[in-house]
């Protein structure tokens, strides 16, 4: 299992060569067609080995041996929406049902996949040495404050520019990553102070260069960028923050004679595109790659002796306790994409939170610090893996109904398990609007599962309003 659909095509070619006509894929971008095809192929037993993204967890393979899921960490392997799963709980299900073998892989392991293994309830089996024994990366750190004391408002450092330029002058290629797509992050009057806003979404706008439009990424909303501003008829209007089509814009005018490729959910839409585009990249025909994360793990490209990354802030500053791990994890996965061939490799982390733990445990291969520091962190404030977290949420078109109705709900879990439990809330999401309805928590805290899970039994009972919708999430992944 793999958590990316991009990651697929990769790992089929080196599978095939291994075990030729014996290879079955499962992911969400086949027609319901080839879907078919390939569960008859399993079922039939002409089809030993699967390989997909988090559904192939399902798939009916005969006399199941071994499960490996790949980038066990990555959230991605839970499903968010009907029906909710966890790919990788469903997968130790199946491996103790079926008396198979689990192996999660990761270099950058799951804070709660750690604990487990410190403890000794995961066997732990490290990796210490790269392929041939080649050399890990060379990390630096750029203090991207200092770049605006010395003049240079540019997204890209004085330090990574020269990088760049001396990896292109000897015929090596470079990635450049950023998670967050479009040109611009959002768009403001510096007349009034407007921030265009999508209408269905308490959501900022992210502007698209080559559209000239600004985009919803929550509902999909899209208007013509405006030319003045909506409030106060200003012509000030400015474009702030950056995304992945910013950064191919910059690298196209300062290396004009290199060839880009960019990598992002609004350049491969299109059925194939991505495959297509990391073929080219991997065959040279092109020497710079920007992309979000779909570039940032498990690909291999030989010829890549530099990586730069834009912006090691993008998940720092969120409102999620998981902020910090997924900062870290981040950066060590895409550090890892250079010198996988015979040149050394080199990693720049530009960043405006240079003294940050999480950048600092990465850039320095401090894997086990980084763990150690962040349990401790975890213990202190009692998360994951020290208790077990039940989110429920509430959405409706009208905020009012939703508050009381979130209200009542917490009422009813105070008088059953008022000593059981800790309760959080109800407050409005982080995201308190998306698609046109608002949206409440309430975060339920155990150290105990079974607690939760009656309760989850409890909530189908439980009649709501029915201008509300409430869901619940066991031990969530994304709190906004």
């Amino acid at each position: 299992m793999v958590p990316e659909i991009s990651l697929t095509p990769q790992m089929l070619s080196i599978f095939r060569q291994r075990f030729p006509g014996k290879i079955a894929v499962i992911h969400s971008r086949l027609s319901p067609g080839e879907r078919f095809d390939e569960w008859q192929r399993i079922y039939s037993g002409s089809a030993t080995v699967v390989i997909g993204a988090r559904s192939a967890i399902f798939a009916p393979i005969q006399d199941l041996g071994i499960i490996i899921i790949d980038e066990e960490h990555e959230a991605s392997y839970k499903n968010g929406e009907h029906p909710y799963y966890d790919a990788r709980l469903v997968a130790q299900f199946r491996a103790r049902h079926e008396n198979a073998m689990l192996i999660l892989g990761s270099a950058t392991p799951s804070v709660e996949s750690y604990y487990k293994a410190a403890k000794g309830e995961y066997a732990l089996v490290k990796l210490t040495k790269r392929v041939f024994g080649r050399p890990l990366p060379k990390m630096e750190i750029i203090d991207m404050k200092s770049e605006l004391k010395a003049g240079n408002r540019h997204i890209f450092s004085r330090k990574l520019l020269a990088g760049i330029k001396a990896t292109l002058d000897a015929n090596k290629q470079v990635i450049l990553f950023l998670n967050r797509r479009g040109h611009s992050t959002f768009v403001l009057c510096r007349d009034c102070g407007f921030v265009l806003k999508c209408r269905y979404c308490d959501i900022s706008m992210t502007y698209h260069f080559n559209e000239k439009s600004a985009k919803c990424h929550y509902c999909g909303y899209t208007v013509k960028a405006p030319d003045l501003c909506p409030q106060c008829s200003g012509e000030n209007i400015r474009y702030f923050g950056a995304g992945t089509e910013k950064v191919e814009q910059e690298a196209r005018k300062f290396f004009p004679d290199s060839r880009t490729l960019r990598i992002d959910s609004d350049s491969t839409s299109k059925k194939g595109s991505m495959e297509k585009m990391l073929l080219a990249f991997k065959k040279g025909a092109a020497q710079i790659l920007i992309g979000t994360q779909a570039v940032a793990k498990g690909l291999d490209f030989p010829n890549v002796a530099l990586v730069g990354i834009v912006s090691a802030d993008t998940a720092l500053n969120i409102p999620d306790f998981r902020c910090g791990e997924r900062t870290f994890q981040l950066i060590t996965q895409v550090a890892g994409r250079a010198g996988r061939g015979d040149i050394p490799g080199r990693v720049y982390v530009q960043t405006y939170a240079p003294e940050s733990f999480a950048i600092k445990a990465a850039c320095n291969l401090n894997i086990t610090g980084f763990y150690q520091e962040e349990l401790k962190i975890r213990h202190k404030a009692l998360y994951p893996p020290f208790c077990h977290m039940l989110n429920i949420r509430f959405k409706g078109r009208h905020e009012e109904e939703v508050r009381k109705e979130a209200e009542r709900v917490k009422t009813i879990l105070n008088e059953k398990h008022d000593r059981e439990i800790i309760i959080y809330g109800p407050v409005p999401a982080p995201k308190s609007r998306i698609k046109e309805n608002y949206r409440y928590n309430i975060l339920l805290k155990s150290k105990q599962v079974q607690i939760l899970t009656e309760i989850c039994n409890e909530m189908r009972k439980i009649s709501t309003n029915s201008s509300v919708d409430m869901a619940w999430d066991m031990d969530p992944q994304d709190l906004l």
